[in-house]
């Protein structure tokens, strides 16, 4: 008898070590969750930002997705939480013969990609880059509207800024 208690007393203390492991490995997992989807606003009529006589960080307002909490409403940067491999997205629009749309991707106030959309042939103006990079843990992911750009959206949502990890690095 005291055999076999000793047997299940280890037996279960296998267990419950095993439970924690993976408990603590689901928990990583859960932690490295990030993704954000975000657009201009949900105005039910068109609103525009810009145009601006200086470049400005476009706020974006209205929030699909925010897991992991990496964009910030009050600033329109997502701070990156984990480091590792992301793809991002961005989509610029301004109908109604508005000044022509543009954008500016920005990591760390460096230039990672400039989304111009100027052909001027017809009444709306739009462009999306989408595009794949390493990124630190701390690093600030942001849209810039350039110097006499606009954008306007509405319950449309034309215009969005989206990032999503594809895996963690560290």
């Amino acid at each position: 008898m005291q055999r076999m208690s000793k047997f299940f007393d280890h037996a279960y203390g296998k267990v419950e070590e095993v439970l924690t492991e993976t408990k603590t490995m689901l928990d990583n997992k859960r932690a490295s969750r990030s993704a954000f989807s975000v657009a201009l606003n949900n105005s039910p009529r068109p609103v525009c930002f810009g145009p601006f006589s200086a470049d400005q960080v476009i706020m974006y307002t209205h929030i699909f997705i925010n897991l992991g909490s990496g964009y910030s409403l009050q600033n329109g940067i997502f701070t990156v939480p984990r480091s590792g491999v992301y793809s991002l997205s961005v989509t610029i629009y301004t109908p109604f013969g508005n000044p022509h749309a543009c954008g500016n991707l920005m990591v760390n106030e460096k230039l990672v990609s400039v989304i111009p959309e100027q052909n001027g042939q017809d009444a709306e103006d739009s462009a999306t880059i989408v595009t794949t990079m390493q990124l630190l843990a701390n690093d600030r992911v942001f849209v810039i509207l350039p110097r006499g750009c606009a954008v306007c959206d509405d319950t449309k949502h034309h215009n969005t800024f989206t990032g999503f990890l594809l895996y963690a690095t560290k």
